[in-house]
């Protein structure tokens, strides 16, 4: 019978070496995401009084709204001057997380969040998830130069910066924490930073919740049948024609945003000009459709007769068109440059749309609603898995198999396009369609413009065309 192999301090070194630096990392890790998140959430607290005190006052005093185009203006200057560098906002952190180069600056903290509120109380049609975004990546860049942080460091803080913001802003952290990894690659989920950006995700909504920050409660009542988390088939089918809808409706939104910003920056190259045209032809769109419903985030408001999330979820009310009404207001107000987000407004078009389709369709109102609320953006943003987890943790989890298929159907009918154009292709939706791998969705577009162009013809077919 053969002894039993007898270990030694040599054998048991390796071990304990390897347990002391993974320990090592984590205390850092804890040590630099602590501060940076609660920073962000505190940031994010502020930031979402500051818009409630502006949503209430545009609401109170009607004519803020004639001070738009001048507030768009002043805006632009602002940018135009003192802004360059954060211009580009979302899509700026996303391109410092794939190639960190000189990082984010801290200017984007006190520019984007007094810019968003100036935009809602003004009027604006806009969301809040950039300025959350933007404020999470300009911390968390401030705190890596802080801890003196390498490249790779860098890249994982950044994400959790936005795992903090996104978190904070919506009360949905494990959604935050996904949508950071998600964001990045369409198609593609980065695990690199799975426990930081969950940690600051976590810290940076409970953050957010001590400053007495409170967000908006959705319910839906429909029950499926068979019991809790009883699936329908027929449902299930009528949610798939839907999720359809939804994914060709955020292709519709990310699509004529990008052509009507490049369009106007052709046009207008004066940028603080575009915001200040941006918003005249709002208030031009106030009296065209004879409602103010499409202004700010919609969310609520105190006319009962308006369009607004809330009421998207009552079955009584039945609104057809809301959502391209929204589409078009929100185009306009973020091409001509005015700052915020697109999220919100996505989440309106979703639920107003969802609303619509819940008639024909023969599905429930609630339900449909939340659907759509969540599935637009995931065909928007190209975030299916962060979408789903967003809608569990708003709507509840009995709801799951429909608000996923929503969101993965609403993915994969809104093509190679969305909101952030700095996002890479990881792997193509369809076998169809085979676009270049690891490009930015802008350089797919650049890619695309180029081929749609028609060919010059050479001077020799010149002659020969001549009669």
């Amino acid at each position: 019978m053969s002894k039993p192999p007898r270990f030694t301090l040599a054998d048991v070194r390796p071990f304990v070496q390897a347990r002391l630096s993974h320990l090592k990392a984590a205390a850092l890790w804890a040590a630099i995401l602590a501060p940076t998140s609660a920073a962000i959430g505190s940031l994010c607290a502020l930031f979402l009084w500051s818009l409630d005190l502006a949503t209430r006052a545009r609401f109170a005093h009607p004519w803020l709204l004639f001070g738009l185009p001048v507030a768009g203006f002043l805006v632009g200057l602002v940018y135009h001057w003192k802004g360059r560098s954060a211009e580009a906002g979302n899509n700026l952190i996303v391109d410092q997380i794939h190639e960190p180069g000189g990082g984010v600056p801290l200017r984007m903290a006190p520019l984007i969040l007094v810019s968003t509120v100036v935009t809602h109380l003004f009027g604006g049609s806009a969301g809040r998830e950039g300025t959350a975004v933007q404020l999470g990546g300009s911390l968390a860049s401030a705190f890596a130069k802080l801890f003196r942080l390498e490249a790779a460091r860098l890249r994982i803080l950044l994400m959790a910066g936005i795992a903090a913001g996104f978190g904070a802003v919506f009360g949905t952290p494990v959604a935050g924490a996904v949508f950071a990894l998600e964001v990045l690659t369409v198609g593609r989920v980065n695990y690199e930073a799975l426990i930081p950006c969950l940690i600051a995700a976590l810290i940076g909504d409970w953050t957010c919740h001590a400053w007495g920050i409170e967000h908006t409660l959705y319910a839906v009542h429909f029950q499926a049948p068979g019991g809790k988390y009883g699936l329908d088939p027929v449902l299930l089918a009528k949610v798939a024609v839907a999720g359809v809808a939804f994914g060709l409706v955020s292709l519709l939104f990310s699509e004529a945003q990008h052509r009507l910003s490049a369009t106007l920056k052709r046009l207008v190259p004066y940028g603080p000009l575009r915001p200040f045209l941006g918003g005249l032809a709002i208030v031009g769109m106030v009296y065209l459709f004879q409602t103010r419903g499409y202004l700010g985030l919609g969310v609520w408001s105190p006319n009962p007769a308006d369009p607004t999330i809330l009421g998207f979820f009552a079955a009584d009310r039945i609104d057809s068109w809301s959502w391209l009404l929204k589409i078009l207001f929100t185009v306009v107000t973020l091409s001509a440059g005015f700052k915020g987000g697109e999220v919100t407004p996505l989440f309106f078009i979703g639920a107003a749309l969802g609303n619509a389709l819940s008639a024909p369709l023969g599905g429930p109102t609630d339900l449909f609603a939340a659907l759509g609320f969540v599935a637009v953006f995931a065909g928007a943003a190209n975030t299916p898995l962060a979408c789903t987890l967003m809608g569990i943790e708003l709507f509840g989890g009995e709801h799951t198999a429909y608000i996923a298929v929503a969101c993965f159907t609403a993915y994969l009918c809104s093509g190679h396009s969305g909101i952030y154009l700095s996002q890479r292709l990881g792997v193509p939706k369809t076998s169809a369609a085979q676009p270049p791998a690891d490009l930015a969705l802008r350089q797919i577009r650049e890619l695309r413009a180029s081929t749609r162009q028609p060919r010059p013809v050479s001077q020799p077919d010149k002659k020969k065309a001549r009669p």
